[in-house]
């Protein structure tokens, strides 16, 4: 591959659908662990910076990832 060495990238999918009268979202970790917002908003940006503000407020998450991607090869 040209000398170029490959790297593996995490996934985080950040998610918006409708439910009731507005919107929730939900963050999908790539161990299939989904965090979403705990309540509808009435806009999608409102319902994605729910879900991540939620996903920030749990740092063992993020600490599980970074030690994912150390046991990931590249």
């Amino acid at each position: 591959m040209n000398g170029c060495e490959v790297q593996n990238m995490t996934t985080i999918t950040l998610s918006a659908a409708p439910k009731g009268n507005g919107y929730q979202a939900i963050v999908t970790l790539p161990d299939g662990v989904s965090i979403s917002s705990a309540e509808t908003y009435p806009s999608i940006a409102e319902a994605m910076t729910a879900a991540a503000m939620r996903l920030l407020a749990m740092p063992e998450r993020l600490e599980t990832l970074d030690h994912s991607e150390m046991r990931t090869p590249t």
